[in-house]
């Protein structure tokens, strides 16, 4: 079946401008400062143009053309728009984490999310704001993934980090160190590796993804002498999805993983907490690496690194993993339309036909 794309609208995506006083809008900017990329999508910006025109001036970006809308809707393709979500003067203070930067990252999320639930943009992709802003402007949760996950109605969305090589889900993420084992429990991770495969299948087209799983402790507890969860939780978790039929496998220690050629035999690896997948993903894969929120019924994507308050401002940071980030969340629309085109009943009964159908075997 081959599908006509030659008269379909350009995907919408929605960009929120994150902290105002971290590298967001500089990275937003020089993403999308190259005109050819706007054959490929059209860009939502949900901030200010007022913000975002002091950075064109500090990044001498004379030649960049912002087209103000005031919704969504009236966003016009082959052009950068922008959705003022507000109109107030706002002092900068680039480079400093401030409430005021957590305030205004908080609006333009909030905006890009309810345009997101009317079907006002096809995708979100989130510039990266300080968690501690945000908190201190009443933002209630530990970031972005748990956010979206509660406005979706989603009990736990899980947070994979994907760069071309390397795909890392996480068990837990936002949580403090002396807090991981207890929140651990078969059941959680259970839920965590059916939720990574049906994300490798449903968004990255994946038919039977191999799934490594990784132990808590070094060497993953060591028979005992390290620590009890790998027998006591994860293992049990990994053969009870075994049974489901699900290709998950370990629990492997994590520190000589990434190291060896086990590396290129699985699809996606399971980390138990944050940093044990994500400083190595970070080291091999920074520039082009994107955050994905898998299991929500939106597409959102951000780039990998926070808000680099310390190279705000002084046009050296890269756009590479933003810019990555969109046309991740573009592949991953994609992909989602494609697979819910593929499993749909291409013959459809009516009650009609059903009735028909009843008939003819009576007689």
């Amino acid at each position: 079946m081959e599908i006509d794309t030659e008269n379909q609208a350009l995907i919408k995506v929605g960009i929120t401008i994150g902290d105002i006083n971290g590298i967001g809008p500089e990275i937003i900017l020089k993403a999308l400062r190259d005109a050819r990329i706007l054959k490929d999508f059209t860009p939502i910006i949900y901030g200010s143009e007022k913000v975002l025109s002091h950075y064109q001036a500090l990044l001498e970006m004379d030649d960049f053309s912002i087209q103000i809308c005031k919704n969504a809707s009236q966003a016009l393709e082959n052009n950068v728009n922008v959705v003022n979500v507000w109109t107030e003067e706002v002092e900068l203070s680039v480079g400093q984490g401030t409430e005021k930067g957590g305030l205004y990252a908080f609006k333009a999320l909030e905006a890009a999310t309810q345009d997101i639930s009317e079907g006002k943009i096809d995708v979100l992709v989130t510039a990266p704001f300080s968690k501690d802003g945000m908190i201190k402007a009443g933002f209630k949760f530990p970031g972005h993934t748990e956010y979206l996950a509660d406005l979706s109605g989603v009990k736990e969305a899980l947070m994979i980090l994907v760069s071309p090589t390397l795909k890392v889900a996480l068990v837990t993420s936002h949580i403090p160190i002396k807090e991981i084992s207890k929140n651990l429990s078969k059941d959680l991770i259970v839920e965590k590796i059916k939720a990574f495969e049906q994300s490798l299948k449903k968004d990255f087209n994946l038919t039977k993804p191999k799934i490594a799983v990784f132990g808590l402790n070094p060497h993953a507890g060591e028979n005992g002498k390290l620590g009890t969860e790998e027998s006591e939780t994860i293992q049990p978790a990994i053969q009870f999805c075994k049974a489901e039929g699900i290709l998950a496998f370990g629990p492997f220690a994590a520190d000589g993983y990434f190291g060896s050629p086990a590396r290129n035999q699985y699809d996606g690896v399971l980390a138990m907490y944050h940093d044990q997948g994500l400083a190595a993903f970070k080291a091999l894969s920074f520039d082009d690496g994107v955050n994905f929120t898998a299991g929500l019924p939106i597409v959102r994507t951000s780039p990998d690194h926070g808000t680099a308050f310390d190279i705000a401002g002084k046009n050296c940071a890269s756009e590479q993993s933003f810019r990555s980030a969109i046309y991740m969340a573009l592949d991953i629309f994609r992909t989602r339309k494609f697979q819910k085109l593929i499993h749909a009943n291409p013959l459809p009964f009516t009650p009609e036909d059903k009735s028909k159908k009843n008939s003819s075997r009576d007689e």
